[in-house]
């Protein structure tokens, strides 16, 4: 059945659901929609854009995204030749839509073409004919984003800026006019005074802090006089010339233990202490790599040929038999405990197992009151024992520790997480007593640590000052003193001694052995400088039980139990730069 297309036919609006063409109104309603939903008009197609089209099915499938009401006088694709779209739809007879609930239908080939979103055929002058933009241009249209459109079918969107609303006043505040403000009229003389009183609390407060701040500067003891450069060693010669005659420091050389029960041997070899790059080295290395593991445990003898035991005073080494003041006199049994070792594995005696240096300016250069600094570099690895420090000359007040000694610096080569203070703790003492088993050191010591590093990754000065009045032993800053003392009683009265001391089943009285001496007494007589790296030991300084030490200090085999876990404690030692005590420069200057 062919439909007549007059533009006041129901057919050339847009479909309303549930819109009676017949119902007053619905024209003005259609009227609306049109305004509201005004089409876009697509960019103008080129003459090329559709005739190739890469997204387009073949011609043998019907295209489902083209309308097939398509332009006058064209042909749609799937149509026979010289079979046009507009005479197809033609010739079509559209069946009647029949009313259901009142609501009418309209069918799809009465909707109107004019208000296409794809807008009318540019150039051909047609408005009422059907017009759609080529099928690639659609395509490409498809992937874009759609046009802005209303919230409703009724509404615009709002594009006004909003106006910003008066601020309501609240009609619980009370009118300002009417407020009572007593404080105006009349002052409280008591505000007055509490200001007063509390800026001049402020104020002494701060004048307090300053004058305790002045005093404690002045406080600090300080070296007044004259310093005289004594030592100034950089190392910037070769091994040789640092270490051959007429220079500063001389080689002990010995395998006693030095008192301590150390289970290193010192020696004279390049191996162990030597010049590299401008700086000192202090090497430990195996007695194993030169004489082989069996004989380091059964049937060797090892003597040091250039034990220098004889030339350094016997009386100055901790634990010597010697007893009386300045006595040299020549002890054959500890010459050669110190200078020889059999290796026995039915006693249970070993070869001393590591090899290491020590140093000292005995022959060359010490000082009596003044300044000392080492900037050195200390090692790391289980069970090592840097240590910078001092002995007298002379045993001016008897055999040690009667005549004091001075520690600079000790550590220990063990981790951070060594129980006893590892690699990140620097400690400095003095050692004295009136007896050779009575050391008061726990009297005056004390220690830094470094809460981030350790003293093993880089260097670090660590200095003494000393006068009649003080002695100050810090590292890198006197803010960072590890031992600050002054000479302000005698020592004797500082170490609180008993009257009466039991050595086994003798009973011994006390007797002052500084009794004429100064407050400073024995720390008044010349020191010289040592450096020295031990390992292990038996007097303590290591405690049983802490770490997985694996000896004890009381057994009879130490140095076999220690020589035996070398498994466990020598891949701690890393590297020769890791392992070795590194010295930069030794300065010293005497009080003058």
């Amino acid at each position: 059945m062919a439909t007549s297309r007059s533009k006041n036919s129901p057919s050339t609006t847009p479909f309303y659901l549930g819109e009676d063409p017949n119902v007053e109104g619905s024209a003005q309603l259609r009227e609306q929609h049109s305004t509201l939903t005004s089409p876009r008009d697509s960019p103008p197609s080129s003459p090329g854009m559709s005739a190739i089209n890469p997204f387009s099915p073949p011609a043998s499938v019907r295209s489902f995204s083209v309308d097939p009401v398509s332009a006058a006088g064209s042909t749609p694709v799937g149509n026979p030749p010289g079979i046009g779209h507009s005479d197809a739809i033609a010739n079509f007879s559209f069946p009647e839509v029949p009313t259901r609930n009142g609501v009418s239908f309209s069918r799809r080939a009465d909707l109107p073409r004019t208000s296409s979103y794809y807008g009318s055929r540019p150039g051909t002058g047609v408005t009422e004919g059907p017009s759609r933009t080529p099928s690639g241009i659609r395509l490409r249209e498809s992937f874009a984003a759609p046009p802005a459109r209303p919230m409703t079918v009724y509404s615009t969107v709002n594009t006004a800026p909003l106006k910003k609303s008066k601020r309501l006043q609240s009609t619980l505040l009370e009118d300002p006019s009417t407020l009572d403000k007593p404080w105006i009229t009349s002052k409280d003389p008591y505000g007055r005074l509490a200001y007063f009183i509390t800026v001049g609390i402020a104020f002494l407060g701060i004048a307090g802090s300053a004058v305790r701040c002045y005093f404690g500067y002045k406080s600090v003891p300080m070296i007044n006089g004259n310093l005289c450069m004594v030592l100034d060693e950089e190392f910037n010669t070769d091994t040789n010339t640092v270490f051959g005659a007429g220079s500063n420091w001389f080689r002990e050389i010995e395998l006693g233990g030095f008192g301590n029960g150390e289970f290193e041997m010192t020696t004279d070899s390049t191996n162990n202490s030597y010049v590299q790059n401008g700086y000192l080295y202090l090497t430990p290395t195996l007695t194993s790599d030169i004489i082989g593991s069996d004989n380091l445990y059964n049937g060797y003898t090892f003597n040091l040929t250039d034990c220098t035991y004889n030339i350094t005073n016997p009386a100055s080494l901790p634990g010597s038999s010697t007893t009386t003041s300045n006595e040299t006199t020549f002890d054959a049994a500890a010459y050669y405990a110190s200078c020889g070792a059999v290796s026995n594995s039915t006693l249970g005696t070993v070869i001393n197992p590591v090899q290491s240096a020590r140093l000292s300016t005995k022959n060359s250069a010490s000082i009596r009151y003044g300044r000392v600094e080492v900037s050195a570099k200390l090692p790391r690895g289980d069970w090592l024992w840097p240590a910078i420090w001092m002995l007298p000359v002379n045993n001016t007040y008897g055999a040690w520790p009667l005549s004091g000694e001075i520690d600079i610096m000790e550590s220990r080569g063990n981790p951070a997480s060594y129980p006893d203070q590892g690699v990140n703790y620097v400690r400095g003492s003095l050692n004295w007593g009136p007896l050779s088993f009575l050391n008061a050191v726990s009297k005056t010591f004390g220690w830094w640590t470094q809460r981030r590093s350790d003293y093993a990754q880089g260097f670090h000065t660590y200095a003494l000052e000393w006068t009649p009045e003080f002695l100050r032993i810090y590292v890198d800053s006197r803010l960072h003193y590890m031992l600050e003392l002054s000479f302000n009683e005698p020592f004797f009265t500082r170490g609180d001694f008993p009257t009466v001391v039991q050595n086994g089943t003798q009973d011994i009285v006390l007797q002052n052995p500084w009794v004429n001496g100064t407050n400073a007494t024995p720390f008044d007589q010349p020191f010289y400088l040592i450096l020295d790296l031990a390992v292990g030991g038996t007097n303590g300084w290591f405690p049983d039980n802490a770490g997985g030490k694996p000896w004890l200090d009381g057994s009879n085999t130490a140095m076999r139990d220690f020589a035996l876990a070398q498994d466990s404690w020598y891949p701690s030692w890393g590297s020769v730069e890791d392992r070795s005590l590194v010295v930069d420069y030794v300065k010293m200057w005497q009080l003058c």
